[in-house]
């Protein structure tokens, strides 16, 4: 046995002991030794991993990943002779699921890569497979920011989440939230939209009774609710100028002081920040600091729009579907699907919820289809089809109005809003169909 033998026997036996899930590899793929750890979480019970090569495991691919248009980390260890750390969606036996895989080469005393010792982790953050809450994706998109967050989380490094809206940047920040090793603490959302000078104050920082007029009593501040957890800034951009230097002197210092109070109170809390609006513009047009820009946007995170997660969207539909059914079980057929890949959806992940959630209120029997879809949507830019004569769809758009007409209890305006339509479209169509 040579001394390489030896390193690689010894390793092996080292492994067993611990409780991370972790393999050994040689160059050609092949699974040396799997741990009990891996074969608990990544092995059903009768498979024998030992002798198989990586990317059949962990893929079911028939070549190396690289070659199926995954990055390889052993392709890269084996270059630069250096750890290298990749997220992959795996197959185990609970189906897809998001790894966290941290490969290191072994070398022999002439510096040659003999082997190779793969960590592995489930990522709980999101999930591969349709779920009724939190993140799902899969494409090489969602993936690469559910990487970087994956990196950032067990830090304390200030998050920039920046992400056209409806991309889900609160989702993001709680599941960097719940990675973090302050999942225990609070999440606590301020929403800086809409908020003036004053009352942007008075609910980070809270104030004393008295403070103003209407403070009848002491009110607690979100920073100092957020102590010991994450204090998530949506939409920071719409801070107010005046404001965003009391924001600095907290997140640098973190002391503040109540509206109306002169005691000095410390927070404790991880700062994530996000907005739709470019940053370093305003920064150069004078409508947010500087310095508050590099101190937020220490590790930016790039949310991807939905039209770039094009391998996403039947899992999305499908969670969707699932959130806002209600009791019936919904589903698209084919041709609804395909009618939905080919938008562009401006309105990213909450413009395809509105969607589905107007539809549903269509499918009767539970499967939703091109008619239920709205009108707007298939006609509109995008599409990828022409306008459709209105002979051809005005006998299921009157009974699918007829039927929205009789089962929903609000107002015109509000039903207009639940249908995706503008109030004057929704008349127009309505008159057009007698049912005005």
């Amino acid at each position: 046995m040579t001394m390489a033998d030896t390193r690689v026997q010894a390793l092996v036996s080292y492994l067993e002991h611990e409780a991370t899930p972790m393999i050994v590899l040689d160059t050609d793929y092949n699974i040396l030794a799997a741990n009990t750890a891996y074969q608990r979480q990544f092995a059903t019970p009768r498979q024998q991993v030992r002798g198989q090569k990586c990317f059949r495991v962990s893929h079911q691919y028939s070549v190396p990943c690289d070659q199926a248009g995954e990055h390889c980390p052993m392709k890269q260890a084996l270059a630069s002779r250096a750890p290298d750390r990749v997220l992959h969606v795996h197959h185990t036996p609970r189906g897809p699921e998001h790894v966290d895989v941290e490969l290191r080469p072994i070398l022999d005393e002439a510096g040659e890569v003999i082997a190779y010792v793969e960590r592995l982790g489930s990522v709980a953050a999101a999930s591969a497979q349709p779920r009724e809450d939190g993140l799902v994706g899969r494409s090489d998109a969602f993936n690469a920011a559910l990487s970087a967050l994956q990196r950032a989380a067990p830090s304390q490094v200030p998050v920039l989440l920046q992400g056209e809206s409806g991309t889900g940047k609160e989702l993001f920040a709680r599941a960097l939230h719940q990675a973090s090793p302050r999942a225990r603490g609070s999440l606590v959302v301020v929403d800086c939209t809409g908020l003036s000078e004053t009352l942007f104050e008075s609910e980070l920082f809270g104030h004393e009774r008295g403070a103003f007029t209407g403070a009848m009593q002491r009110k607690i501040g979100l920073a100092e609710t957020a102590h010991g957890g994450t204090l998530f800034l949506d939409e920071i951009g719409d801070v107010p100028l005046p404001m965003q230097v009391k924001l600095l002197r907290l997140i640098e210092s973190g002391t503040f002081r109540r509206v109306g109070g002169i005691e000095t109170l410390r927070a404790d809390f991880r700062l994530v920040s996000a907005t739709h609006k470019p940053l370093k513009a305003m920064v150069e047009a004078g409508s947010f600091r500087q310095d508050l820009y590099y101190r937020i946007s220490a590790f930016p995170v790039q949310l991807p729009p939905l039209r770039e997660r094009g391998d996403d969207l039947a899992l999305l539909v499908q969670s969707l579907l699932r959130r806002v059914g209600g009791s019936t079980p919904l589903r698209l057929d084919d041709e609804a699907l395909a009618t939905l890949r080919r938008h562009n959806w401006p309105g990213n992940v909450r413009e395809l919820r509105n969607v589905l959630e107007r539809a549903r209120l269509f499918a009767d029997d539970g499967v939703i289809r091109v008619r239920d879809l709205p009108p707007d949507l298939l006609d509109g830019p995008g599409s990828g089809r022409a306008p459709l004569p209105l002979r051809r769809r005005s006998v299921d758009e009157k009974a699918a109005l007829s039927h929205a007409l009789a089962t929903f209890d609000g107002t015109r305006a509000a039903l207009a809003a639940e249908l995706g339509l503008s109030e004057r479209t929704l008349y127009r169509r309505l008159k057009a169909f007698g049912l005005a």
